[in-house]
C-alpha cells in the first residue's frame, strides 16, 4: 500500500516512529524517490551551510563587537563588511533551503495521497468504510491529514538533523568559552526535556480527539447545506441545531482542556526560555569582569549557548506540534487499518467472477446484520436479453440482491456470475450525476471514446429529453446536474448513458421513484430494442408484459422463478 498498519495498543512515541520509518522507505523505492532523495540531500547541503554560516557569525560578532569596545576604526570597518556579507550569505542559503523543503513536502505528500487514494478507490473500499461506519471523515484523513503528516514528518526530520548538527557545531565554541557553561547546557536541557514531557503528555489524546470532533462538525455542517431543501421543507432545524450546538459543545469543551494544558505547559516553557537569556551572562561575565576575557567572548557565549539550548531543547519547544502529529498518525493509522481489515476479510462477501454473457446466482445467500438470511441458497441462470421482475416481501431482500450483483454486498456467501464492468450496468432508484459536461457525464469512462454529438442527440430524442442539450448550454459546458435537472431528468440522462454504452445487461433499482409507469414502459422498450437485458426491482403486481421471468423472494428469504410469455409483442 505504501502506507504502515499500526496497532492502537502501541506507545504513541514507539507508533510515531514506527510509522515515520516505513512511510520514508515507501516513498525512498518509489518512483518519486529519487527526486525526493536529491532535493533531501540538497537540504543536508544548506543545513550544513546554515550551521557553518552560524559558527563564523558568531565569531565575526564577537570581533565585531571587541572593535567597538577597543574603539578601533579600522577593525569595526572591516568587521563591519563581514557582518554584511555573511548576513547576504546566510539569506540566500535559508531561502533556498526553505524552496527545497516545500518542494520536497509537496513531493510526498502528492505520491503519499496518490497511493492512499488508489487504496480508498480500490475495490470499493469507500463504499464498505461507510457501510461498515467504523471510520468517520476518511475523505479530512486524506485530504488533511496526509498534508500534516508528510510536511510536519519533514519539518521534524529536518529539525532533529539541524540540532544535531548545531550540536557539533556549537560544542567546540562553547567548551572553548567555559567547560562548565557547557556542562550547566546539557543537564539544564535534560531536566527541561523531562519536565515538558510530564505536564504536557496529555495533549497527545486531546488533540487527536479533538481532530475527530472538528471533523464531525464540520460533516455536519456539509450535510445541512448538502440536504438545505430537505432540512427546510420538513422543518428539521430545531433537530439540526441541537445536533449542531451539541458537537460545538463538545469541541469547546476538549479544546479548553487543551488551552488549560497548554497554558501549564506554557508556564514552564516560558519560564525555561527567559531564563536561557541570563544563564550564560551568569557564568561568563564574572570572567569578564575579572579582565580573563573580551566583552565580544560574553555576546559570543550567549549566541553559542542559545544556539546549543535550542537544539538540546527541542521537545521543550516543539511539544504542542509534536502532539498534534502524533494525533495526525493515529487518524491515519485507523483509516489505513480499516482499509486493510476490509482487504482481509473479502473472503466473507459473495464472490463475483466475470465470465460470459450471462448471470448466474449459484446458491447465494444474503444476511443483514447476521440475522435470517434476507435471500437464502439462490441459484438461477438469466441468459442474455433476459428481461427479469424481482420482487420481494422484504425491501432488504431486493436491494441485497441489487447489491450483491454490483459487488458491494458483505453479508453472504456464494457466487456471482455476470458479465464484465462495462458490461453490466446498475442505475440505483436516485441517480448520482457528477458535475461535468454532459458529454462526459454520458461517456462509460474518462477512457472511453468520445461521443459525437449527433450519437448523443439522438438518444436524448428517443427519450423524449432533447431539451435538456439547450438547458445545458450545450454538450461541452461545465455543469452541477444536481442543481439544474430534476429528478425525472437526472434518471433519463442516466438512462441516456446506459443506452449510449449498450451493454449486455441493465440492473435497475425501483424505476418508480424517479419517473411514471409510462415513462418506465418506455425505457424497458428501448433497452428491448437495443438487446440489453435487465432486471427491474418492482412489485409482483407489476404489469409482465415487459418480462420473460420473475424473481419473487419470500419473506423468510426462500424463492420462486417463474417464466412468463410476453404478449405485447405477438
Amino acid at each position: 500500500m505504501g502506507v504502515a498498519m499500526s496497532n492502537g495498543n502501541h506507545a504513541p512515541w514507539k507508533d510515531t516512529w514506527r510509522r515515520f520509518g516505513v512511510a520514508v522507505q515507501s516513498f525512498h523505492r518509489s518512483p518519486a524517490g529519487k527526486p525526493g532523495l536529491l532535493l533531501f540531500a540538497s537540504l543536508i547541503v544548506f543545513l550544513f551551510a546554515i550551521n557553518g554560516l552560524n559558527v563564523l557569525n558568531s565569531y565575526v560578532g564577537r570581533d565585531f563587537i571587541s572593535s567597538i569596545e577597543n574603539r578601533n576604526h579600522t577593525q569595526f570597518v572591516h568587521q563591519t563588511w563581514l557582518f554584511i556579507g555573511v548576513f547576504c550569505l546566510s539569506t540566500v542559503v535559508a531561502v533556498m533551503y526553505r524552496f527545497a523543503e516545500e518542494r520536497l513536502s509537496l513531493l510526498w505528500r502528492d505520491w503519499q495521497t496518490r497511493q492512499l487514494l488508489g487504496e480508498y478507490l480500490n475495490q470499493r473500499v469507500y463504499y464498505h468504510l461507510q457501510s461498515v461506519n467504523e471510520i468517520e471523515n476518511p475523505d479530512q484523513r486524506i485530504a488533511e491529514d496526509v498534508k500534516t503528516f508528510t510536511t510536519t514528518s519533514l519539518s521534524f526530520t529536518l529539525m532533529i538533523l539541524n540540532s544535531s548538527f548545531t550540536i557539533v557545531a556549537f560544542s567546540g565554541v562553547l567548551w572553548s568559552i567555559s567547560p562548565r557553561l557547557f556542562a550547566v547546557a546539557v543537564i539544564y536541557a535534560l531536566i527541561g526535556t523531562g519536565l515538558t514531557v510530564l505536564v504536557g503528555k496529555k495533549l497527545v489524546g486531546l488533540n487527536n480527539k479533538q481532530l475527530d470532533q472538528e471533523a464531525a462538525f464540520r460533516a455536519e455542517l456539509i450535510h445541512v447545506r448538502e440536504h438545505a431543501e430537505c432540512v427546510a421543507l420538513m422543518q428539521w432545524e430545531g433537530a439540526y441545531r441541537k445536533r449542531l450546538f451539541g458537537g460545538l459543545d463538545n469541541l469547546i469543551h476538549n479544546f479548553r482542556r487543551i488551552i488549560a494544558v497548554n497554558r501549564n505547559l506554557g508556564f514552564f516553557s516560558t519560564g525555561y526560555n527567559y531564563f536561557i537569556q541570563i544563564l550564560p551572562a551568569l557564568l561568563v561575565a564574572p570572567l569578564f569582569i575579572e579582565g580573563k576575557i573580551e566583552f565580544g567572548v560574553v555576546t559570543q557565549s550567549a549566541v553559542a549557548f542559545g544556539q546549543l539550548m535550542g537544539a538540546f531543547s527541542l521537545i521543550v519547544t516543539q511539544f504542542p506540534s509534536i502532539s498534534s502529529y502524533t494525533a495526525v498518525i493515529r487518524r491515519l493509522s485507523r483509516l489505513i487499518d480499516s482499509i486493510e481489515d476490509i482487504d482481509g476479510n473479502q473472503e466473507k462477501i459473495v464472490k463475483i467472477e466475470h465470465d460470459g454473457d450471462r448471470i448466474e446466482f449459484q446458491h447465494v445467500t444474503l444476511r443483514r446484520n447476521g440475522d435470517a438470511p434476507l435471500v437464502n441458497d439462490l441459484s438461477i441462470q438469466i441468459p442474455a436479453a433476459s428481461r427479469v421482475l424481482v420482487s420481494a416481501v422484504s425491501g432488504y431482500a431486493k436491494i441485497a440482491l441489487f447489491q450483491a450483483a454490483a459487488g458491494l454486498s458483505c453479508k453472504g456467501e456464494g457466487k456471482i456470475i455476470r458479465p464484465r464492468p462495462e458490461q453490466m450496468f446498475f442505475l440505483p432508484e436516485r441517480p448520482h450525476l457528477f458535475k461535468s459536461t454532459m458529454r462526459d457525464l454520458l461517456r462509460v469512462s474518462p477512457e472511453a471514446r468520445n461521443l459525437a454529438d449527433d450519437e448523443i442527440r439522438e438518444v436524448l430524442r428517443s427519450l423524449h429529453v432533447e431539451s435538456l442539450i439547450d438547458l445545458a448550454g450545450g454538450f461541452d459546458v461545465e455543469r452541477a446536474w444536481d442543481d439544474l435537472l430534476g429528478l425525472g431528468e437526472q434518471a433519463a440522462l442516466a438512462v441516456a448513458r446506459v443506452l449510449l454504452a449498450d451493454p449486455q445487461f441493465v440492473f435497475l433499482d425501483r424505476m418508480s421513484i424517479a419517473m411514471d409507469s409510462a415513462k418506465s414502459d418506455q425505457i424497458l422498450k428501448l433497452f428491448t430494442e437495443k438487446g440489453i437485458g435487465y432486471l427491474v426491482l418492482g412489485r409482483s403486481i407489476d404489469d409482465l408484459g415487459n418480462f420473460d421471468a420473475s424473481l419473487s423472494i419470500a419473506a423468510d428469504g426462500s424463492w420462486t422463478w417463474n417464466t412468463t410469455v410476453d404478449t405485447s409483442s405477438t
